[in-house]
């Protein structure tokens, strides 16, 4: 019997995996190619390429499979039994079968051309497919090296961990296999929890020289459209190579995707070219269909020499749980069986029936293994050594911080700084993210340096094909520019009100940092500061959906050394707070910045230093006073100053202390946050426990009383004033007042807490317009 060739043995097919004609067509197109351009030896080798891929393809996706039901894999391919099955199987699996085939593709792709590209995935409920294809290869984290591996206990390990629940006695998770990618998932850059996001990033990522695949979800392409945007950012000079691979499975949860219910892969293809992308529609079910498609999409981009060749779109058109029994249906989704095999004799028999039909003998699988890892051969990194993986820019030169006397506005301080951060650092690419506004917001100057980007660039406005101003009237998109350009400076502008819409994309990157953090592995990327501006406060003029200080009271919640939230008080202070970000590394800081002209309290050093701590005085002695006044934000700054000096006129001593970061005073909730937080003793020296305290605060009291539990003593001892849910269309006194948080409130709390009589304190008036029937005219 005569031998049959690489090429017939590919075309034959292995399991459920056969071959389209156009697959056929393009894998012999683009061998023929390789051979040509030195990249194959021979085209046998190629072959045996796409061979190999197809018999790890099938081997993953039956590892998928066992992931979500069984506890043990049997590598003579014999089936399993009652007890092999776990009680409570769970697991994303239909989506987790689609993506084997893509991330296979992938590594195909590396591996013909003999380059290493990045990859991303935004639907991380299918990082079984991920870790099913890591821990075969061998390419595993270092959390997992040892544990998880192609051997019967390196799978049974992996099969029993996921979705086990395990947890250690600190309450972490005790395996390293989470229910969606994580930073123990080998090359993972986020969690793809929150669906869409990827999909907004994934344009911003790669710098020059690199390359992305950015593996899309067609259940997201509803949720967010802006991921229709990306051909308006992406620019040869200044961008690597994205390449976009929608996996069109057809269906959500519970029901078709829109796509599919309006025209499927056609209406998408027509839809996205309208958006400048070039689409192309392969078969999703085949690795080499994938590798075909990337490595023509990659020579496009290379070739075109500039951004007139339009952004790729594959559409890999695919029936959801493709390959295993349950394909195509609403329950492909999660459980893809009608029943536990673990007591159920049919569902046994048709696991049993389906993991047949994708087996593949050990010494077959090692041979595929041993084709594809060419690595060495072809002095290539693995795929979990991908750059956009290991972010680690260099640090930036910083401007010095100065502070001028007199009126100042804050915002306007940033935007001198920020535009000397820029020009001191030509190395760095920069991406600011703003919703819509930056001048109004007092960044002119940064507009007029970096300018709007934009495909056609209109005459006399601050625009630019290569500006580095990313605007959109969608506040995730904007974000996202700067969250995905890891590799380089970034910036995030945004009223407060509408910075919440940005809330879920920020959580995803402090969650996968932070977890990186515990992990020993500590991101290397710059900081990355929002600042939030036309706030609470001072947009007063507008309706009270424009004051909203809800992100800072949820960033907030979050874990302090991870995500930060500052209030600065001043101009100076201001600029030291991004100052101080922009020597941190993997961290989110949020940072609410007046943009009106105010007083200017501190000078260069005591904002730094006032910044260092988190927290410190502006006037009077805690030592000396009989109540201490703290102020979180600029304006209660300003009434708190102005209550001082009110009491003092009484025989009253106080102090003003200013809290600029209160998530260095709370209780800390780990050993992470306990090396970020403040000491008992420097918190005692700034807060002295046995006096009285009032609270000015900038976001509503009750959050914030509960972050700065440690300076509570109590509603006896301590009081707080802040957003009580009141605006409209006021001035900024009007705001003030319809909050009861002006000097004259914050006096009338100290009386309560000193027992300083209130007649003698106010007049008549003012007593009676604290209590709701006089004029607010007469409190100012």
């Amino acid at each position: 019997m005569s031998v049959p060739s690489a090429r017939s043995r590919w075309l034959a097919g292995y399991g459920p995996l056969q071959h389209r004609a156009d697959t056929v067509a393009a894998a012999d197109a683009l061998v023929q190619q390789l051979l040509d351009q030195g990249h194959l030896a021979d085209a046998e080798h190629g072959y045996h390429l796409l061979s190999a891929a197809d018999r790890l393809a099938c081997m993953a996706m039956s590892v998928v499979a066992h992931m979500t039901y069984a506890r043990r894999i049997d590598l003579q391919g014999l089936p399993l039994a009652a007890a092999d099955f776990k009680p409570n199987p769970e697991g994303h699996t239909g989506g987790s079968l689609n993506m084997v085939p893509a991330f296979v593709g992938y590594l195909l792709a590396n591996a013909l051309s003999g380059h290493t590209r990045g990859w991303l995935m935004g639907q991380g409920h299918c990082v079984a497919a991920i870790e099913a294809v890591n821990a075969l290869s061998g390419d595993v984290s270092p959390a997992q090296r040892g544990r998880y591996d192609r051997s019967a206990a390196g799978l049974a390990q992996l099969c029993q961990d996921f979705y086990s629940y395990a947890i250690d006695a600190k309450g972490r998770p005790a395996v390293p296999l989470g229910s969606h990618a994580g930073p123990n998932t080998a090359g993972a850059v986020c969690e793809g929890g929150y669906l869409g996001f990827a999909a907004l990033q994934y344009v911003h990522m790669p710098l020059p020289g690199e390359s992305l695949v950015a593996f899309l979800s067609d259940g997201a392409f509803e949720e967010q459209r802006g991921s229709d945007w990306a051909p308006r950012w992406w620019r040869h000079q200044d961008s690597g190579h994205a390449i976009p691979v929608m996996i069109l499975n057809g269906r959500r949860i519970e029901q078709r995707t829109q796509i599919v219910q309006q025209g499927g892969p056609a209406w998408l293809a027509a839809d996205v070219r309208a958006n400048g992308f070039d689409p192309r529609i392969i078969d999703g079910r085949d690795p080499a269909a994938f590798a075909c498609a990337i490595i023509a999409a990659d020579a496009a981009l290379a070739e075109a020499g500039d951004d007139t060749a339009p952004l790729p779109y594959l559409i890999a058109e695919t029936e959801k749980g493709f390959g295993f029994p349950g394909a195509g249906s609403n329950a492909a989704h999660n459980l893809p069986l009608a029943a536990n095999p673990h007591h159920d004799a049919a569902a046994r028999a048709a696991f049993n029936a389906g993991a047949q039909a994708l087996f593949v003998p050990a010494a077959e699988l090692d041979a595929a293994l041993a084709t594809l890892a060419n690595h060495p051969a072809r002095q290539r990194p693995l795929e979990s050594a991908h750059p956009m993986a290991h972010r680690h820019p260099p640090a930036p030169t910083l401007p010095p911080v100065a502070a001028g006397p007199g009126q100042r506005s804050a915002m306007a301080a940033l935007d001198a700084w920020f535009c000397a951060l820029v020009s001191a650092n030509p190395q760095l690419r920069v991406r600011v993210g703003n919703p819509d506004e930056l001048a109004s917001n007092k960044m002119g100057a940064t507009l007029a340096l970096l300018k709007h980007r934009v495909i056609q660039p209109e005459a006399g406005v601050a625009e630019d094909r290569l500006g580095a101003v990313i605007t959109a009237l969608n506040e995730e998109a904007v974000a996202a520019a700067a969250l995905g350009n890891k590799g380089g400076l970034n910036l995030v502008v945004s009223y407060e009100a509408f910075a919440v819409k940005m809330l879920g994309l920020l959580r995803q990157e402090i969650i996968f940092a932070r977890r990186q953090k515990e992990l020993g592995q500590p991101p290397g990327w710059l900081s990355v500061p929002l600042v939030v501006t036309s706030h609470t406060w001072e947009n007063s003029k507008n309706e009270q959906s424009h004051q909203d200080p809800t992100i800072g009271e949820a960033l907030l919640g979050e874990m302090s050394d991870s995500a930060r939230v500052l209030f600065p008080v001043d101009a100076a202070t201001a600029v030291a707070a991004l100052h101080r970000l922009y020597q941190g590394r993997g961290e989110i800081g949020c940072v609410v910045v007046c943009k009106r002209e105010l007083p200017q309290h501190l000078d260069a050093a005591s904002a730094q230093a006032l910044v260092r701590q988190g927290a410190g005085h502006v006037s009077g002695d805690p030592g000396d006073a009989q109540l201490q006044l703290v102020a979180i934000g600029a304006y209660q700054l300003q009434q708190a100053l102005r209550a001082q000096a009110h009491l003092a006129t009484h025989g009253c001593r106080s102090c003003v202390s200013v809290v600029l970061e209160p998530g260095r005073l709370r209780i800390p909730r780990d050993e992470l946050e306990a090396a970020f937080v403040l000491d008992d003793s420097t918190l005692q020296a700034l807060f002295p426990p046995a006096l009285p305290r009032v609270l000015l605060s900038h976001t509503r009291p009750e959050p914030m009383l509960g972050v700065l539990r440690r300076l509570d003593g109590g509603p006896a001892h301590t009081t707080a004033l802040g957003y009580i849910n009141r605006g409209g269309t006021l001035d900024v006194d009007g705001m003030l007042f319809a909050n009861r948080c002006t000097w004259a409130h914050a006096v009338d709390a100290a009386a309560r807490l000193t027992g300083l009589d209130r007649e003698q304190l106010f007049s008549l008036a003012q007593r009676q317009t604290l209590d709701g029937c006089g004029n607010p005219c007469d409190l100012q």
